[in-house]
């Protein structure tokens, strides 16, 4: 009867030490969507559904983040790598998000799989 809880306590430690390993690369990735007020037709809805890192989404108008981030179009997404700009995602002329969430998640997945 005590060999079946000893299995159950020894999974459970393996999940908690993956978790542990896991979870600090995942926030040292971050990614961050920028847009302006006049582009909210053109937001990229599917920012917030991305996976294994912090998501921020700022605003760029009348502030200093246009130019301290170097945004030149909007809609954009940048990912940062422990603070650092590794990729950056930018809207066409039409000011509409290029890149599909399949792309974004997949240059994160990759990111985070180079660090083990």
């Amino acid at each position: 009867m005590k060999d079946p809880v000893w299995k159950m306590l020894a999974a459970y430690i393996v999940l908690l030490l993956i978790l542990a390993l896991v979870n600090p690369v995942a926030a040292q990735v971050k990614a961050i969507h920028f847009n302006a007020g006049f582009n909210n037709a053109n937001d990229v809805a599917w920012f917030s559904k991305l996976k294994e890192c912090d998501r921020q989404t700022l605003l760029i108008d009348g502030n200093d983040n246009q130019t301290r981030f170097k945004i030149a179009v909007v809609p954009t997404i940048i990912i940062f790598d422990d603070g650092e700009e590794v990729k950056r995602f930018q809207a066409d002329l039409s000011f509409k998000m290029v890149a599909t969430k399949q792309e974004v998640q997949d240059y994160i997945d990759e990111l985070i799989m180079s660090k083990f």
